[in-house]
C-alpha cells in the first residue's frame, strides 16, 4: 500500500504543484481533496508554464488518473476552461475523474464573496472573491448544489430556486444589490452538464479500489497548514482543511490508507491576503524575495508578502499533519545574501514562545527570535546532489532538520522539473 499526502506546511504557495508533478511520475492516481479555484499550481515543463487551479497536477503524465474528490468545490466554467487549455496545448485531460458529490460554485457565491469582502472594509479577510467561502458555507448549511444535481434538470431547478429565495433577500436587503434570476443560471449550468457527465464517477470507490489493487495514490491539497479552517490563523484562513487529515475526509478513504505525509515549505515564507505574519519583511530583503522568487499569485496575480523562514510555524505544521519528511523549495532564491535569518521563537510581552501560540494577540504583537546563519553567493541552480551545494546552504538545510525533527529529503534549486536535489532516497 503506497499512499502519500503532499501538504503545504506554511501559508500556501509553497510549490506543492511542482512537488506533486515530480512525485506523479511514479503515481497511478493523483487526487485533489479540498479547496477550489482560489489556489493555483504552476508547473514548468521545459519552456512551458502550466497554471492549474482545479485539475490535479498529475494530468501532465499520460499514465496518471487525475481525480477531483468530494471535498473540492468546483466552478464548472473554470474547470471546463482549464480542460480546454490543456487540450489545446497537447495535454490529454480525458482521464480526469470528478466526484458527483463535489459541491458547485454558483454565480451567487461569487457575487456574495465580492460584496461581503467589500462590506468588511479594513476587516476584510483577503479572499480571492471566487465564491469558495460562500460555497463551503452552503455545503455545511446543507443548502449546497452538487455536481450530481446537474444531471436532473428538475432537481437542479428546484434546489436553485429554493436557495435563490434566501440569497436574493441577502443581496437586496443587506448589500443593496439586484436580485439574481434562476432562468439564466439553469441554462448556463445545463450546458456545463453535457461536458462534465463523461468525467463524473464515484471517486471514493475509485480510490479505494486503486489502493486495494496496490496502486500508488498521491493526494494533493490546496493552500497550506496555516490557512486551515480549524488549525490556521483564524479568521484569516481558507474555508476547508488543507491539512493532511483533510485528505481522508475530502477523498472518502480512511486514514490508515496513508503511508507518508510530505510537508512542502519554501526556504523562506510567504502569505497572501490579510492576517498575522511574524517574520514579514518590509524592506529591500523582502522586495528581493518577491522579485527573485516571482512571488505573485498563480490565480490572482496578487503580490505575496515575504519573510524569513519561521521554524516555530514549521514545527507546528509537523505536529498537526504528522509530517514524515520535508521538501524545501526555492532554496536558490536565498543565493546572494550575506546572512540568512531563521526564526526559532517569538517574544511577546516578555514571554518567549517556542511552540506556535494559539492566542491571536500573540501572533499580531510578537517579535521573532532570530538565529543568523552565514549565506552564500554561489549559483546553486545546477546542483543535483547535496554535496553540490555550498557548505553554507548545506548547513542551512541541516539547521532546518535539527529544529523541525524530520528529514529534508528534497530541495528544489530552480523552477524546472530537473532542478531538485534528492537526498536520502
Amino acid at each position: 500500500m503506497t499512499a502519500t499526502v503532499v501538504v503545504g506546511a506554511q501559508w500556501g504557495d509553497e510549490g506543492k504543484g511542482r512537488v506533486t508533478d515530480l512525485f506523479a511520475r511514479r503515481a497511478d492516481y493523483v487526487v485533489r481533496y479540498q479547496g477550489g479555484n482560489n489556489a493555483g499550481h504552476t508547473i514548468v515543463v521545459g519552456d512551458e508554464r502550466f497554471a492549474l487551479s482545479l485539475v490535479p497536477s498529475g494530468v501532465m503524465y499520460p499514465g496518471v488518473v487525475p481525480v477531483i474528490a468530494s471535498g473540492v468545490v468546483i466552478d464548472p466554467q473554470v474547470l471546463l476552461s482549464e480542460i480546454e487549455m490543456l487540450r489545446s496545448r497537447g495535454v490529454d485531460p480525458s482521464r480526469l475523474r470528478v466526484s458527483g458529490n463535489a459541491h458547485l460554485i454558483m454565480p451567487y457565491h461569487r457575487k456574495l464573496d465580492m460584496v461581503m469582502e467589500r462590506y468588511l472594509g479594513k476587516n476584510r479577510i483577503g479572499t480571492t472573491k471566487r465564491g469558495i467561502g460562500p460555497a463551503y458555507t452552503d455545503k455545511y448549511a446543507r443548502t449546497g448544489i452538487r455536481v450530481q444535481d446537474l444531471f436532473d434538470t428538475d432537481i437542479f431547478r428546484d434546489k436553485l430556486e429554493a436557495v435563490l429565495a434566501e440569497k436574493n433577500k441577502i443581496l437586496t436587503r443587506v448589500y443593496n444589490q439586484l436580485p439574481m434570476r434562476s432562468e439564466g443560471i439553469v441554462e448556463e449550468y445545463r450546458r456545463f452538464a453535457d461536458s462534465l457527465l463523461p468525467l463524473v464517477e464515484d471517486t471514493s470507490q475509485l480510490i479505494w479500489e486503486a489502493v486495494q489493487a496496490g496502486r500508488t495514490v498521491l493526494f494533493e491539497g490546496a493552500q497550506g497548514t496555516l490557512l486551515d479552517i480549524d488549525h490556521g490563523t483564524y479568521p484569516f484562513v481558507t474555508s476547508s482543511n488543507p491539512t493532511a487529515g483533510g485528505a481522508a475526509i475530502g477523498s472518502g478513504v480512511g486514514p490508515k490508507v496513508i503511508d507518508r505525509v510530505v510537508g512542502v515549505a519554501k526556504a523562506y515564507i510567504s502569505r497572501v491576503g490579510s492576517g498575522p505574519f511574524p517574520t514579514e519583511l518590509f524592506d529591500q530583503v523582502g522586495d528581493r524575495m518577491v522579485d527573485v522568487g516571482r512571488e505573485f499569485g498563480t490565480v490572482t496575480g496578487r503580490r505575496r508578502r515575504c519573510g524569513w523562514l519561521d521554524l516555530v510555524a514549521l514545527r507546528y505544521a509537523r505536529r498537526v499533519n504528522s509530517l514524515t519528511e520535508l521538501f524545501i523549495t526555492k532554496l536558490d532564491v536565498l543565493s546572494g545574501f550575506d546572512t540568512i535569518r531563521v526564526a526559532t521563537g517569538y517574544n511577546s510581552s516578555g514571554e518567549t514562545y517556542t511552540e506556535f501560540p494559539r492566542q491571536q494577540r500573540v501572533l499580531y504583537n510578537c517579535l521573532p527570535v532570530y538565529t543568523d546563519l552565514p549565506g552564500w553567493h554561489d549559483d546553486i541552480t545546477g546542483a543535483r546532489k547535496f554535496g553540490d551545494l555550498p557548505p553554507q546552504a548545506r548547513r542551512y538545510i541541516e539547521f532546518i532538520e535539527d529544529h523541525v525533527g524530520i528529514p529534508v529529503n528534497w530541495v528544489s534549486v530552480g523552477p524546472e522539473r530537473a532542478q531538485v536535489v534528492a537526498r536520502y532516497r
